[in-house]
C-alpha cells in the first residue's frame, strides 16, 4: 500500500465507528483544551498583577517603621520613629542623587459623610508631591497645593470609590464633604486604580499633611514616608541611598537591627511572580494528567479496534501486505485520532479564553498551544504504537483463524 491508501484506510476505519472515535477525540480535546486554558488563566493572572503593580509606580519605595505602621502604635519605636526631620533629610541633596521625590504621610480611618451618604474611608494627610509619588492620576478637578499645605486648608483629593459612593448624581468636585464632624471641599477625584492584593486605593480621602494633624492625628510622628527614584534602573541606588540617610538620621549602628523597613514594588512584582508561576505550573501539570487520560482512552480503543479487525488484517497479510503498511495503518489511525482532538481542543481554548475564569481573563500563550499540540502527535504515536505494533506482528493464519 503506498501513503495514500494507508491515509484512506485509516480515515475508513475511524468513519467505521464514528461514535467511538468521536469520544476518542474527546478525551484529547478535553486534555489539550484543558492545558492552554488553565496555563492561560495562569498567565492572565500574572498579568494582571503585574499591571496593579505597575499602576502603584515601580519607581516607588516606602519606608515604615519595623515596629508598626500604626501611627505611636504598640511596637513603634519612639525613639527612633519617622519623623519630618528624617523626610527633610531623605530630601535633602546630600547623598540622595537617585532619590526624586520625598513624600511624608500620615494615615488614618475615618467616617465620611455627604447628604445622607456615610462610608468609612482611608485617610491620607501628605504634601502636594503625593499623587506624583504613588502615581496617582486625577481624573477630575485638581489636587492640593503647596499654599493649602502650608495654610492647612481643609481641601481633599478623593478616591473613584468614596466619589461614587457619596456622590451618585453629583459632581463631587467643588461639593463640601463631611469628616468627622469637619467640613471639608473637594479639590479633585482621583482616577481608578487597580487594587493590589487586599489593599484597595480607591477608597481614599487625601488632604494636607498640615491639616490631617491638626485635625485627625495630632502631632507627631509620620506613618511612611514615599520616595520615587529617578528612574527604575535607579531603584537600588536609591534604595542605598535612603539606607544611609536614615541608618545617619535615625542613629542606627553597625551591627544594629535597623528600626525601619524599605520597600520597593519591584520586591513585590518579583514575589508575585514567582507565586504566579507556580500557580500556573500547578494548572498545567493537572491538565496535564487528563492529557495523559485521553492517551490511554486512544490505547483502548486501538486494541479494541484491531481485535475486531484481526481477520481483515490476517486476509491483507494472505494478500501481500507487509508488516510496515499494517503498521503504518493504525498508527496512523491512532494519530490522526490524536491530533485532530488536539487540534479542537486548540479550538475549544480559544473559545474559552473568551469568558473570564475565577475573576481572571485567560491571555493564551503561544508556546502552551504549540507544546499541547506536540503532545498530541506524540500521544497518538506513543499510545497507538502498542496496538499497531501488536497488529503488525500476527501472524496470517492465527489471524484468519479469529472469530
Amino acid at each position: 500500500m503506498n501513503p495514500v491508501e494507508i491515509v484512506r484506510s485509516a480515515l475508513r476505519g475511524m468513519a467505521a465507528n464514528a461514535l467511538r472515535s468521536v469520544l476518542t477525540l474527546l478525551g484529547v480535546l478535553i486534555g489539550v483544551g484543558s492545558v492552554i486554558l488553565l496555563v492561560g488563566v495562569g498567565n492572565g493572572s500574572a498579568q494582571a498583577v503585574a499591571e496593579q503593580i505597575g499602576s502603584l509606580g515601580t519607581t516607588t519605595l516606602t519606608v515604615r517603621t519595623s515596629g508598626g505602621d500604626s501611627r505611636g502604635g504598640e511596637g513603634a519605636i519612639s525613639s527612633q520613629a519617622l519623623t519630618a526631620d528624617v523626610a527633610d533629610a531623605l530630601a535633602s541633596d546630600d547623598g540622595t542623587e537617585h532619590i526624586d521625590v520625598v513624600v511624608p504621610q500620615v494615615t488614618s480611618s475615618g467616617s465620611v459623610t455627604f447628604g445622607s451618604a456615610t462610608l468609612t474611608a482611608q485617610l491620607v494627610g501628605s504634601t502636594s508631591g503625593y499623587f506624583e509619588a504613588t502615581s496617582s492620576n486625577i481624573a477630575q478637578g485638581v489636587s492640593f497645593t503647596a499654599n493649602d499645605e502650608a495654610e492647612a486648608r481643609r481641601v481633599v483629593v478623593i478616591g473613584a470609590e468614596v466619589a461614587e459612593t457619596l456622590f451618585v448624581d453629583v459632581d463631587p468636585v467643588g461639593q463640601q464633604m463631611i469628616i468627622g464632624s469637619t467640613p471639608y471641599v473637594v479639590n479633585g477625584v482621583m482616577a481608578a486604580k487597580d487594587s493590589a492584593g487586599t489593599t484597595s486605593t480607591n477608597d481614599l480621602v487625601v488632604m494636607p499633611l498640615s491639616r490631617m494633624e491638626q485635625s485627625i492625628t495630632g502631632y507627631g510622628d509620620l506613618t511612611s514616608i514615599v520616595l520615587t527614584a529617578t528612574s527604575a534602573d535607579d531603584v537600588e541606588t536609591a534604595q542605598i541611598e535612603a539606607t544611609l540617610v536614615l541608618d545617619a538620621a535615625l542613629g542606627v549602628q553597625s551591627g544594629d537591627d535597623a528600626p525601619y523597613t524599605i520597600s520597593n514594588q519591584s520586591e513585590l512584582l518579583a514575589a508575585q511572580d514567582s507565586t504566579t508561576e507556580t500557580f500556573a505550573a500547578m494548572l498545567a501539570a493537572v491538565a496535564g494528567l487528563s492529557l495523559v487520560v485521553g492517551g490511554i482512552g486512544v490505547t483502548n480503543i486501538m486494541l479494541v479496534t484491531v481485535t475486531e479487525r484481526t481477520r481483515e488484517i490476517g486476509i491483507r497479510k494472505a494478500l501481500g501486505a507487509t508488516r510496515g503498511a499494517i503498521l503504518g495503518q493504525f498508527l496512523l489511525e491512532a494519530t490522526l485520532l490524536s491530533v485532530l482532538g488536539g487540534a479542537l481542543g486548540v479550538l475549544a481554548a480559544f473559545v474559552g479564553s473568551t469568558v473570564t475564569i475565577m475573576g481572571v481573563e485567560p491571555v493564551i500563550v503561544g508556546s502552551s498551544v504549540v507544546l499541547a499540540l506536540a503532545v498530541s502527535l506524540g500521544i497518538g504515536i506513543v499510545f497507538g504504537g502498542y496496538p499497531a505494533a501488536r497488529a503488525a506482528m500476527m501472524r496470517p493464519v492465527d489471524a484468519l483463524r479469529h472469530d
